[in-house]
Formats: C-alpha cells, sequence, structure tokens
C-alpha cells in the first residue's frame, strides 16, 4: 500500500508538470550555418540553446537545426575547439531566417585541466558538487599503470595500488564502496569491497572523466557517499565517417608492451565504434632490495617484486542510432586479465617461496595469481520529446568472474594434503561469480526557471562463491531508489539546488560450512563441520536530501552545498568470517550493522583573471555511524597461523579537508600550477576513539611548470615538469604502520608530428625521475615495508586515420 501511494504520488506530479509544459510555449526548429574566419563551414561545430539545454552538431556543409521555445528568452551559444566560444542572445527576428555565424580562431593555450568545450565550462559552474573533468588527452599525457593511477594528478583524488597493473580509487581518503564509478551511465559493480581487487576498466576507451568530489548519494545511490568517477562514453562519429586509431604504449619499470587499435564509422542514422587492447607486463622494481613480511626480512631479485607479472586482454563494440529526437546505443564489453601476487605474500611463509622458480623470468605468472573477467552489455538511450523535455534510459547487466588461485595451504585444522574427493579445484583458493542487472531512467524538464530531473536507479546482485578457502558468503541485494532534484535560475548570477530521494535496499546472506571438519570448541564429542555463514536477511531504507547554492559573475565563482547521505553495508561487512590472506589477518562481520549515515557541507571558490586561476574546495564532514575494520586484542589459531583478528565495527567518525589550486600564464608559452590536498579524520568514540581512520592519506602539494614552445612542423608541444611533496603520515590506526614523508619528480613531454596529412601524438613521461625509495600510505603493499615503483619511463604512441 505504501509503495503504491508513493509511485501515484510521483506519477500525479510528473503529469501535472507536464500540463504545465505544455501551455509554456511554443516550440520552433532554429537552424543556421557556422562557418569561421576563412569562409569554410565547420563540421561538428556544438550549438546549444539555453535555459532549454537542447544541444545540435553542424553538418559537414556547417548546418545546425536545433529545437527551441519560442517563448522564452534564449541564449545560443556555438563552440568549435581552436575557436572563440560566441554566445548570442535570440530575438523573435532570428527565429524567421536561417542565422550565419562567424567564428573567430582562439589564440588562447588552454590549462592541462581546463575544459575545452564551453558545454563543460557551463556544467562546472552549474553542479551543485566540486567537479573536475578531463579528456583523452590528459590521460594519454599522464597515463599510468592503471586509468585511476592516470587521474592523481588531479587534487582530492589517490588511488589504493595493487602492484604495477591494478588499483581503485579514493576521493579525499573514501574509497572501496564508497566511491562509485559510473561507466556509461551505468555503476560499475564487481568486486569493491577487496583491496586488491582492481578496477576493469580500459583507460584508452576512456574518452572523457567526471569526478565529483563529495557526497552523490541522491542521484547515484548508496556506494556514491564518498563520491563519483563518471566515465562518460565517446561521442557519436560523425555522419558518413569512417576512421580510427591506433595506440602504442611502451614502460621501462616492468617492460610493458602494449596497444590498442580503434575503428570507427557512420552513414547517416547508424553508427559504430569498435576497439581492442592488449598489454603485456613483467614483475616490477622498486627502490630497494629487501621487505618485511611478518616480520621475515625478504631479499628482492635485481629489485624485482616477483611474480606481480601480468596481462590484460579488453574488446570493446559499440552500435548506435541517432535520429532527430532519439539517440540510442549499445555497449558490450569484455575487459579480462591475469596478473601474479607477490610470491612472499599472500598465505605463504615469506622464506617458503621457491625463489629459484619465481625469479627464472620476471613475466611468467605463477601461483598465487588472479584471473578476472568482466562482460558487460548497456543500452544507453535519449529521447527528445521537446525543447523542454527529455527522457533518458540507461539499463545494463555485467557478469564479473574472479578467480584466485595459490597453491593449497593448509591451516588450523584442514587436512595437511588436498583431498582427491573434494570436487574443487586444488588450487583454487576462492572464486567469485556475480551477475548484477540495473536500470536508471532520468524524465528531465525545463520549467521556466526550473530545470527538474525525476529518476529512478534499480540493481539486483547474484554473488554465488567457490574454492577451498572462505572470506565472505554469497548473497543476494536488490537496491531501488527515486529521487528529484531541482534547479533554479533565480537570475545569471543565482542557481539554487534542492534534492530529496528514498531508497530501499534488501540484502539475502546465504549459509556456509566448511568443508572439512574441526575439533568441537563446546565440548569433548567428536569434530564437526563449523558454520561459518547462516541464512540472513536485512532490509534498510532511508532518506536522504540536498540543498545548496551557485553564485556566479564575471570572474568570480562560488558554491556551497549541505546534504545527507547514506551507505548499505555490503556483504564482507555483515558476513566475513574467515583469512584475509592479502591484509594478514583473520576479519569478522556483524550482521547487525546499521547503514552509514552522513553529513556534510561543500564549499568551491574560483577566481578567474585573464593569466591566472584560483580555487579552494573545503569540505566538513560528519558520519554518525562510519564502519570499518576494527583490530582487536584477539589471535585466530582454529582457521589460520594465528592472525590478528579483526571485526567491523560503527563508530562517529569526524572529516574537514580540502583542496586549493592556483594556475599561472607567465609567458606566453609558460605556465605554473599549484595544488595541494588535506584531510583530517578523528574517530569521536567507540574502541579507537581519538585515532584516524585506516588508509588516510597524507597532505600533498605539487609544484608544476609548463613550456608549450611553437615549433616548426610540430603542434600542441609542451613540457612539464611536475614536483610532488608529500608529509609524513603519523595519524594511524594500528597495526598501520606511520608512512614518511616523501619528495618525487615528474617530467612529462609531448608533441604532435605531421608526416603530410597523418598526424602522430607522442608522449613521453620519466615518473619517479630520480629513483627515490618512497612509500605511499594508502598502498595495498604499504604493511610489507613495499616502496612505491621506481624510475618509469613511459612512451605512447596516437595514430588516428581517415578512410575516404
Amino acid at each position: 500500500m505504501r509503495g503504491t501511494t508513493i509511485k501515484s504520488l510521483f506519477i500525479t506530479i510528473h503529469l501535472s508538470l507536464y500540463v504545465v509544459l505544455l501551455a509554456s510555449g511554443q516550440e520552433i526548429t532554429l537552424t543556421g550555418f557556422i562557418y569561421n574566419h576563412e569562409g569554410e563551414a565547420l563540421e561538428g561545430a556544438t550549438v546549444a540553446a539555453y535555459p532549454a539545454k537542447t544541444i545540435a552538431i553542424t553538418t559537414a556543409n556547417g548546418k545546425f537545426s536545433i529545437p527551441i521555445n519560442s517563448k522564452k528568452t534564449n541564449t545560443l551559444t556555438v563552440s568549435y575547439v581552436g575557436y572563440i566560444t560566441k554566445e548570442i542572445s535570440l530575438s523573435s527576428q532570428d527565429f524567421k531566417t536561417p542565422m550565419n555565424m562567424l567564428l573567430q580562431p582562439s589564440l588562447q593555450e588552454l590549462q592541462e585541466v581546463t575544459i575545452s568545450s564551453n558545454i563543460d565550462k557551463l556544467e562546472r559552474r552549474e553542479e551543485a558538487l566540486n567537479i573536475e573533468t578531463v579528456n583523452d588527452d590528459f590521460i594519454r599525457k599522464n597515463m599510468g599503470g592503471s586509468l585511476m593511477e592516470s587521474l592523481e594528478r588531479l587534487p582530492g583524488v589517490s588511488s589504493i595500488g595493487i602492484g604495477s597493473g591494478q588499483s581503485k580509487p579514493l576521493i579525499r581518503g573514501l574509497g572501496f564502496n564508497r566511491v562509485s564509478v559510473i561507466d556509461k551511465g551505468i555503476k560499475h559493480e564487481a568486486q569493491q569491497w577487496g583491496a586488491d581487487h582492481g578496477l576493469e576498466i580500459d583507460q584508452f576507451r576512456a574518452s572523457k572523466i567526471k569526478i565529483l568530489k563529495g557526497p552523490a548519494s541522491f542521484i547515484y545511490g548508496s556506494d556514491a557517499i564518498g563520491g563519483v568517477i563518471d566515465i562518460l562514453p565517446p561521442p557519436a562519429p560523425k555522419e558518413n565517417s569512417l576512421a580510427g586509431a591506433v595506440d602504442i604504449i611502451g614502460k621501462s619499470n616492468n617492460n610493458l608492451l602494449g596497444g590498442s587499435f580503434n575503428l570507427y564509422g557512420r552513414g547517416q542514422a547508424l553508427f559504430f565504434n569498435t576497439r581492442i587492447t592488449h598489454q603485456n607486463y613483467g614483475d616490477y622494481k622498486v627502490a630497494t632490495d629487501r621487505v618485511s613480511v611478518y616480520n621475515a626480512p625478504v631479499m628482492l631479485n635485481n629489485h624485482k617484486v616477483r611474480n606481480t607479472a601480468g596481462r590484460e586482454t579488453n574488446l570493446h563494440l559499440d552500435i548506435g542510432l541517432i535520429k532527430d529526437h532519439i539517440k540510442s546505443t549499445f555497449y558490450i564489453t569484455n575487459t579480462y586479465s591475469k596478473s601474479g601476487f607477490f610470491a612472499n605474500a599472500h598465505g605463504l611463509e615469506p622464506r617458503q617461496v621457491d625463489h629459484e622458480l619465481h625469479d627464472r623470468s620476471s613475466r611468467d605468472i605463477l601461483h598465487p595469481f588472479q584471473k578476472v573477467n568482466h562482460f558487460k552489455v548497456i543500452n544507453s538511450s535519449e529521447f527528445i520529446w521537446s525543447a523542454n523535455h527529455k527522457l533518458i534510459t540507461e539499463i545494463g547487466y555485467q557478469n564479473n568472474l574472479r578467480e584466485e588461485r595459490s597453491n593449497y595451504v593448509s591451516h588450523g585444522y584442514m587436512p595437511a594434503t588436498y583431498p582427491d574427493n573434494l570436487n574443487i579445484e586444488e588450487d583454487l583458493e576462492r572464486k567469485f561469480n556475480k551477475d548484477i542487472l540495473s536500470a536508471n531512467f532520468r524524465d528531465i524538464l525545463w520549467l521556466g526557471k526550473h530545470n527538474l530531473t525525476i529518476g529512478i536507479n534499480s540493481a539486483h546482485q547474484d554473488n554465488k562463491i567457490s574454492g577451498w578457502g572462505f572470506l565472505i558468503p554469497s548473497f543476494q541485494q536488490l537496491n531501488t531508489g527515486t529521487y528529484i532534484y531541482d534547479k533554479y535560475e533565480i537570475n545569471k548570477q543565482w542557481l539554487l539546488h534542492a534534492a530529496i530521494r528514498w531508497d530501499y535496499a534488501k540484502i539475502q546472506i546465504r549459509e556456509y560450512y566448511d568443508w572439512f571438519e574441526s575439533k568441537n570448541a563446546e565440548s569433548n564429542s567428536a569434530p564437526i563441520y563449523i558454520q561459518r555463514s547462516s541464512h540472513q536477511s536485512r532490509d534498510f531504507n532511508n532518506l536522504t536530501w540536498s540543498a545548496g547554492v551557485n553564485y556566479n559573475h564575471d570572474q568570480l565563482q562560488l558554491k556551497f552545498n549541505i546534504g545527507k547521505s547514506f551507505r548499505m553495508p555490503i556483504a564482507k561487512e555483515l558476513g566475513a568470517n574467515g583469512v584475509n590472506y592479502h591484509y594478514y589477518s583473520y576479519e569478522r562481520g556483524d550482521i547487525n550493522l546499521n547503514p552509514e549515515q552522513s553529513y556534510q557541507a561543500d564549499l568551491g571558490m574560483t577566481w578567474t583573471a585573464p593569466s591566472w586561476t584560483l580555487e579552494a574546495t573545503p569540505f566538513f564532514n560528519y558520519f554518525q555511524n562510519y564502519i570499518y575494520l576494527n583490530p582487536t586484542a584477539d589471535h585466530d589459531y582454529l582457521y589460520g597461523a594465528g592472525n590478528q583478528v579483526f571485526e567491523y565495527t560503527q563508530s562517529k567518525v569526524m572529516r574537514y579537508g580540502g583542496e586549493v589550486s592556483a594556475h599561472w600564464k607567465l609567458y606566453k608559452t609558460i605556465s605554473t600550477e599549484v595544488a595541494g590536498e588535506f584531510v583530517y579524520a578523528q574517530q569521536l568514540n567507540g574502541e579507537k576513539q581519538g585515532f584516524s581512520l585506516p588508509i588516510s592519506p597524507a597532505p600533498s602539494a605539487l609544484f608544476s611548470i609548463s613550456w608549450s614552445p611553437e615549433i616548426k612542423r610540430l603542434s600542441k608541444t609542451s613540457f612539464s615538469v611536475d614536483y610532488r611533496v608529500t608529509a609524513r603520515q603519523n595519524r594511524i590506526v594500528p597495526p598501520e604502520k606511520e608512512t614518511p614523508g616523501s619528495q618525487v619528480i615528474n617530467l612529462r613531454a609531448s608533441t604532435s608530428i605531421h608526416f603530410g596529412q597523418q598526424p602522430l601524438l607522442v608522449s613521453l613521461q620519466a615518473r619517479n625521475l630520480l629513483n627515490s625509495k618512497y612509500f605511499n600510505h594508502t598502498s595495498f603493499y604499504r604493511l610489507i615495508d613495499m616502496p612505491e615503483a621506481g624510475r618509469n619511463i613511459i612512451l605512447s604512441l596516437n595514430i588516428p586515420f581517415t578512410i575516404k
């Protein structure tokens, strides 16, 4: 009854608003042509109408056709890369005849992280949260071992490194299931709970990425309590085109060789886009010859972290349709990787590793290792009903198959030798097979000064487990939420935001019994098969809200946002009961945990002048019941080898910090940048009152200088030096170790070389130029005193081509 009432209420509101919309004005189609200063037609220019925010792209002859509402005061903006954006206030006369517009070339050089598109600039001015947007050019110039390592240059963004080929995102010190990764509109679902579980995203495929810093639960749901990494799809190809690109990359530190081939094309309405990527890398090197595992010294052969080699193969296919008022695209992706775990630190005694075997080759992958395959099908569709009304739908299916394989090692009462009759492969330690169905619907309306979005998100997960090791149980989970979000434009300077969202979630945990007998601790009777997990079911519901204001006037931009967000406990936090060999711990969940609830205030301040820009984005965050893994004084001897017991618990937590950045254009070809970030966290009650939170990043600052000379026969040439200073991190939660401060120098150079009509984009990086021995407090291997990767020379080539 309650669900029916809520549904009826939303339908009534929607229909009422639609009736108002129909009466608000008359829709017409505005046409025109866009030329450059030499009279040439500009194909692919962006024409946008405001406040309706409808968009059109010019055809091969520079023509555009865009639906608008003539009853409103409309502004038209025209943008094209390399040209000055033009903004026009429309009059009634403009609606009667085609418009001809001339764009002048821009001589202003763009900063590396500056938004090149006028639409992106407008979005940043109007977005409630602090946002960074980067494109494929930024990713290419800063390409690391994974997509998240390529984004670490942005203030407030860091990663949990997992060897040389995997990492997962942190935004302002929050990660795992507190940061949502959105891929083509659908939340990327894998095994986010594990620090050793990477992000199955092909960074060659990422053409544009938005990073929202701060809680975005009111739009994206539960896991966006810390922020969002939104990976946008590439734009549709131009009409009657067939083109592509070849990317080649090599890295010196782990002898990586990789390539990516892209081919795309379009007729009139139908288009396709394909890509295949493959990378092969060996063990990576660090600036030390020994580490410490279980307080035992472990020697490294030639500074190589043995058994960290890997392979990666990614396949992509997009098929789409574009008509006057409809755009629909199917995205099909399969990402596969196989990578090794450091042989001395995965449940093995550090001195029992076969050094002769593991050090024989730096490119083989021996036990222990992981295999991950992520398959994804997404349909994203956009229906434009009128100049003031559009509907966006995103429907997706994902399958994440992850296997951890290791030589059988008995602990506790496990048999000394592997049983012949056990129906599990002898080297299959753990297996997770997760199916996910997702659906999003967003109905967007422009009603006078209101920009209203009514949305629904829903997802169903089924995660099955296998293997001779146990950590988390199988489970099924349902999440669904509905929201209303309104942006109200008071005038050109002031913009108000308000959102309210209701969520419902249900998780069902399945029972699990050990496959081996253990001694009955409660009596002297016969051994028993111990139950690690029982049938459990939990229901959650929550109401969240957000409110904010934006002020934009000439050079000054201000934004302030407050809100409440939440995150439901995940299966590991509720039902874990086993040894985590990666963290040398025995972990226990708590089925009675409550959802996290967070209150946050965000402030954004930007001042832009012709030759310099200043920006500050402070925040304050209060958790009523933050969930974290708490180390206890107990040790487990039943299942492990005396591992310390960690239990999931909750406490009140206060967090505050922010980012600051400044850009100066010192001369026509020389610019400099300073960016800093800081996060402070403190537990306000519980067993660890007064302590920080685990894996909290240390304060850091980046100093950079860039030179962009004009060189004959070259274009887009730039040279830059980055100097990053990271403070000591002494606010820890034992058994974490304090991390000393560090200083690292990185170099970057890039240019475009033309061979006739064929361009060749070249990017060269030297990461950790001085081969410094330094530690990252958020690194997966920090617990064993493993420093970050040593010097790494990265060369990448991008060769675009056009087939006539």
